[in-house]
């Protein structure tokens, strides 16, 4: 049976078909041209849904690095505040250590509580540090204001004790300040467990005793009173020479406490002699005078300004001959405490915001890798094979011209052309 193709059918068969390959050679070429095998979400939704999610993370990851860069500068910032606090520091133990010579005349003293004058608008300069952002490096949450303000009464601090935090990677948070309490508040009084000191009335009884800062012999024993040590001084009288002897009275109690290694009250003083009890070991050298007394408290936490304030106001104090020594050098004691108590609590703050910024390092490098990482799986994903691309719109535009070529010697058969 012979089968009639009528000519219409034959023209809409034709240019079907020569649309159809046109189409697909378009679409292989918008391939090449943008180097993406998909161009729509049609072509491969799950391949599309992938490269979503991948990218958004991508995005996030970008992020990261930005935030990185940005905690990098504000710990910089810190860094540099605290390793100029320390440079500070350590002129200011010099130059306690230099005031505590017996030597010095009063204007000497003098000149040494103007040059830590000094020092303390310097330190107090150094704990103002602007971040860089119009803010205060060490104001905590409260990053628009100035953290410290000297007063008649000291430097106040105006911040709070918040830690700021920036999202460096996903699950990773990282402290970006410290507050300045932290920093120049949190310093403890004495060794760090229990402070001496020796009241300022010594010094009108002509006592020239000198108290020892002191260390815990057994932290088992520490009780966390206070304590008064009283001296009496008995003079010497025709056949019996002159004696010192001191009580000890736990003042949260209000009862005695025996001493050790001579259990008995009141105690022979020796100077020098260890004095012992309740876990605490310290030495009283020099001759207190009768009704001297001298204090042990448990350690709390000084500003360091109110530190520096008092050594200057020791160095100002009127004072000579032995007495005076040993009131200042009692008030030097203290104060040299509280200024190695804040020197040590600088470098511990300054090591862990080195340790952060170590962490951020490695942050980075984890984030490079993840950023490869996706950078590959988006390629897997999107990028067009341009081998086979090429080889395809080769084939295609071949399959297209012989399609146009029959098209046009198939058209042209007709009766007519016989007629």
């Amino acid at each position: 049976m012979v089968m009639r193709i009528s000519t219409r059918t034959i023209y809409d068969v034709g240019v079907g078909q020569i649309g159809t390959l046109q189409s697909s050679l378009a679409r292989t070429q918008q391939q090449l041209s943008t180097g993406r095998k998909n161009l729509t979400a049609a072509d491969d939704p799950i391949a599309s849904a992938r490269a979503l999610e991948v990218t958004q993370s991508a995005g996030i990851n970008e992020q990261m690095v930005t935030n990185r860069s940005n905690a990098k500068g504000l710990l910089s910032l810190e860094t540099v505040a605290l390793q100029s606090s320390t440079n500070l520091m350590t002129d200011i133990k010099e130059l306690a250590v230099k005031a505590g010579a017996g030597s010095l005349s009063q204007a000497d003293r003098e000149s040494i509580a103007v040059e830590l004058e000094g020092r303390l608008a310097d330190l107090l300069g150094q704990a103002n540090s602007s971040d860089g952002v119009g803010g205060y490096v060490f104001s905590g949450y409260k990053s628009t204001t100035q953290p410290f303000t000297p007063t008649a009464n000291g430097v106040v601090y105006n911040g709070d004790q918040g830690q700021r935090e920036l999202q460096v990677a996903s699950t990773r948070k990282v402290a970006i300040s410290d507050s300045g309490s932290s920093v120049f508040e949190n310093n403890l009084t004495g060794n760090g467990r229990f402070a001496t000191g020796a009241s300022p009335a010594n010094y009108d009884r002509g006592g020239t005793g000198i108290i020892a800062p002191g260390s815990v012999s057994d932290p088992t024993k520490l009780t966390g009173s206070k304590y008064q040590i009283d001296f009496q001084v008995t003079p010497a009288v025709p056949g019996t020479p002159a004696s010192t002897t001191y009580t000890i009275t736990d003042l949260t109690l209000n009862q005695p406490v025996p001493a050790t290694p001579v259990p008995a009250v009141p105690v022979p003083y020796v100077s020098g002699q260890a004095i012992a009890f309740d876990g605490m070991t310290f030495d009283i050298k020099g001759a207190p005078a009768n009704g001297d007394q001298f204090s042990v408290e448990p350690s709390t936490k000084k500003s360091v300004f109110n530190a520096i304030d008092d050594m200057i106001k020791a160095l100002r104090a009127p004072g000579s001959g032995a007495a005076g020594q040993a009131s200042l050098s009692n008030a030097l004691n203290q104060a040299q405490n509280s200024i190695d108590n804040t020197a040590d609590n600088i470098l511990s703050v300054q090591a862990a915001v080195g340790s952060r910024l170590k962490e951020l390092d490695s942050l980075d490098s984890a984030g490079d890798d993840l950023k490869l990482q996706y950078a590959s799986v988006l390629s897997d994903l999107q990028d067009v094979d341009y081998v086979a691309a090429i080889s395809m719109f080769t084939q295609q535009s071949t399959n297209l011209d012989a399609a146009q070529k029959s098209f046009k010697s198939l058209s042209g058969l007709s009766l007519f052309n016989y007629i």
